[in-house]
Formats: C-alpha cells, structure tokens, sequence
C-alpha cells in the first residue's frame, strides 16, 4: 500500500490559521464545488437523522466544528427545515477571518450564531450543545490530537458527535490530485486535497482512536464517495440505535 498504508502528519496549507485573503476566498469556493460534485455532504445529514432519531427533542442545538465558510451548516439547515425540524446551529472556526466569511456568505440564515473558538482550549466546552458535527474536519489531526477532540467534544456535546471525513484509498487519492489539476485555480486547494486524503482515515485508524478516547458507543459506516460516517451516541435512547 506504500504511502497509503498509515496516515501522513504532513500539515495542510490550510492548517495555517491566519491564511486569508483571495487565496482563502477561491479556496473556499472551489471547496464548496468538490463537495456538491462528489456528494459527501449527505453523509453528515444522515448522521444527525440517526441521533435525532435515537434521541427526539422538539428541538436541537447543532455545533458544527471546523466550519470553513460554513457551506455545511447551509446544508444541514435546509436538510432541517425540509424536514420540520427545529435546529439552531452554531458555527465555530479557529480561524477569525474563516468566521467572518462565513458570517458575510451565510448572513439570511439568522438561526446561525458563530464563534471563533479552539477546540482544545478549556472555554471551548463551556457552552453546551446538542450535538456537534465535524465534516472533512478530523483529518487535520493525529491520532493523539483527536483522543483530545474527542475528549472536548464529549464535555460539549449531550447526545453525540456526528463525523464525515475521507476514506484514505488510492482511488480517492488519484481521483481528486486529477480533479484539482484540472479545475483549480487555487494553490491550496491542489496542495491541501490529495494531502487530505493521505492524512484522512481506514476503518481500523477509526476504531484505534475511538479505542484510545474511551469511547464505546459508536458506528461507522462507508459511503460514497469514499467518505467514513462515525456516529457517537452519549447518552441512553429510548430508540433502538442503528
């Protein structure tokens, strides 16, 4: 398997928490474009109908963590409201000048508050959510850095995590490096998309790290297009979880 056979620790441009600019902006739009071509955004949508479902409330506080220009919580709001649910969602970066972004792009959506927040310091946990959502997001880490998210996470959230990030497989690899060669016009984008695939996940990494965090009660599931759902469920249900 070569370079796919454990996940690469090589840092993302975007890992940079002061990048900003244009190169930001075209990075974040042409990020916005991949998904809706590959699809994967459902992935974390059907994540949530599977905790609304174990757990249901009139309504729902969502935190979506690491949430870019905050497409995803776009996404899950009109997923919501098809549906009749009642969520208010919570968008928080690290990255300031994501967050200001994401406020100007997302700004008719006024059941959305967003914070520029790191997960790993101690106020992060304070506010206490629902649920917290994490897409194309954990590949950032190691494995120790994600026991800690995990950790965070869990104190913040009182009924589960819903996670969507990549399937590390040469197919994905070789299939987005095509892709960005040929469509982008951003130098972060064809750097940070064939990275991110060699530093995402196989099923065994996920299991090591649930292991590692203690965590007990989970699935993961594949999807297309090469995406792992990992749903973390922290509480009893009175619902059969599946």
């Amino acid at each position: 398997m070569g370079k796919f056979a454990q996940r690469s620790e090589e840092k993302e441009l975007m890992d940079d928490l002061n990048c900003s600019g244009e190169e930001l902006n075209q990075t974040l739009r042409e990020l916005k474009t991949i998904n809706r071509w590959l699809g994967g955004n459902y992935v974390t949508t059907a994540g949530l109908a599977k905790i609304f479902k174990s757990y249901p409330q009139d309504s729902y506080t969502v935190a979506d963590i690491g949430c870019g220009g905050g497409d995803m919580i776009r996404v899950m709001n009109n997923w919501a409201k098809s549906r009749g649910k009642a969520v208010n969602f919570i968008g928080i970066d690290a990255n300031r000048n994501i967050i200001d972004l994401a406020r100007v792009r997302l700004f008719d959506l006024t059941e959305v508050t967003w914070e520029t927040q790191n997960v790993f310091e101690a106020e992060f946990s304070i506010e206490k959510v629902d649920i917290s959502t994490c897409t194309l997001f954990t590949h950032h880490f190691t494995d120790s850095e994600l026991v800690a998210l995990l950790d965070s996470l869990r104190a913040k959230s009182r009924l589960g995590i819903v996670i969507n990030d990549l399937h590390r497989h040469p197919f994905a690899y070789y299939s987005i490096k095509w892709l960005t060669r040929v469509f982008s016009k951003s130098k972060m984008v064809r750097n940070d998309a064939c990275l991110s695939v060699l530093r995402s996940f196989s099923r065994s990494d996920w299991e090591r790290v649930l292991q590692s965090a203690l965590i007990e009660n989970f699935k993961i599931s594949w999807h297309w297009a090469f995406r792992w759902q990992v749903t973390i469920y922290f509480k009893e249900s009175s619902t059969k979880i599946n």
